[in-house]
């Protein structure tokens, strides 16, 4: 048995497909689980008003194609942050988070990643933030109820670029339940922005790190990018993680179209299993 896990981020593959299709497209390309994404869009939002039927049904897949989710990318705060001045806009924000909660406790799910923002399409002012901070405590509660681990994402605006501002937040919290889940593209894109040392920053979270995303990112370009095209350093980011103790990882990249979207999950898997075998050969 491996000693680490990698996963698919589902927005690899067509969103036309089913979910049956998704699975069996993971697995084929040699993938462990995948990870369902929430975002800001209805189409999204819509599966944490799922029923009980469709959760069960969701999960029989699972165990029909073999490969599960396991993971969760929860971007939908990006419209409805936690943080808003806006009182129907952070009521729901709170909303989304307890459902995608229920969400991953029915799934199966054990780690949900959150988008760090305490506001993106507004002004961040001392307000949002205090407020961001506030209704994060309760979040952290939600989540230590049904025993599923949070993990901040490090993201592409100043609020949470990198992975020391995370931590402040997790250490203010203090709680086994808020961790980081890092970006290492948005964090390469940071260090580079800053003149810091990238690995430095993601060994500011040394002991705090639920999973990683593999990400490729160059400066000004934060999604969208194959393997190679990019500037960072996956070797040396994978390098250091796994010494930290992460073995579990995701490859966070888009369908754009291609016909030969397939031929990506595999490339995918293959470039980063490569790395991470090397790693698990020299434990």
């Amino acid at each position: 048995m491996s000693a680490y896990t990698i996963g698919l981020y589902e927005k690899a593959m067509p969103k036309e497909l089913t979910w049956k299709e998704k699975l069996k497209a993971a697995k084929e390309a040699g993938y462990d689980f995948v990870e369902i994404s929430i975002d800001e869009t209805d189409e999204k939002l819509a599966r944490l008003e799922w029923t009980k039927e469709e959760r069960l049904d969701l999960v029989k897949t699972m165990y029909e194609v073999g490969i599960p989710i396991r993971t969760m990318c929860l971007s939908g705060h990006r419209r409805f942050p936690i943080g808003s001045s806006d009182k129907a806009i952070c009521a729901r924000g709170m909303e989304i988070m307890e459902k995608a909660i229920q969400l991953a406790e029915d799934l199966g799910i054990r780690i949900i990643q959150l988008a760090g923002y305490d506001v993106y399409y507004d002004e961040s002012t001392p307000e949002t933030v205090e407020r961001f901070g506030e209704n994060l405590k309760k979040c952290t509660l939600m989540a230590a109820k049904s025993g599923v681990i949070m993990g901040f994402e490090t993201m592409e605006t100043e609020f949470m670029n990198t992975c020391q501002k995370a931590m402040n937040y997790v250490n203010k919290i203090n709680s086994v339940y808020l961790s980081v889940y890092p970006d290492c593209g948005n964090i390469n894109n940071a260090a580079i922005t800053y003149g810091i040392d990238v690995l430095e920053d993601l060994r500011s979270c040394d002991g705090h790190i639920v999973a990683m995303h593999l990400k490729e990112t160059e400066p000004g370009k934060f999604r969208d990018m194959m393997y190679g095209e990019g500037q960072v350093n996956f070797p040396a980011m994978i390098d250091t993680a796994w010494k930290m103790g992460v073995r579990k990882f995701v490859t966070e990249f888009w369908y754009l179209g291609k016909e030969n979207w397939k031929d990506d999950l595999a490339y995918a898997n293959k470039t980063m299993r490569t790395l991470l075998d090397k790693e698990e050969k020299t434990c």
